[in-house]
């Protein structure tokens, strides 16, 4: 079998920390495969790190989340008012 390769090339935040696991924004660069953004846990314990469930986004995917996102702030931001 294959070895599955990966990259980090730009850590953009941690979100939380629960012992020695992390969920993390990255731009990460799967295979040959250019960066994409990826939201993921990751656990990192005798310098070893294991990719844990996770979410990889295109940059036109990304885009469409945060206008969402953006989106549902607005509308709860009306709905508090009301």
């Amino acid at each position: 079998m294959a070895s599955f390769k990966y990259e980090i090339t730009q850590h953009i935040a941690t979100l939380s920390t629960n012992g020695n696991t992390t969920k993390e924004l990255n731009m990460v660069k799967y295979s040959n495969a250019p960066p994409k953004l990826d939201l993921r846990s990751w656990r990192r314990e005798n310098g070893e790190e294991q990719l844990l469930k996770g979410l990889t986004l295109s940059a036109e995917e990304a885009v469409i989340l945060r206008d969402a996102l953006m989106q549902h702030k607005s509308d709860s931001k009306t709905e508090a008012k009301a």
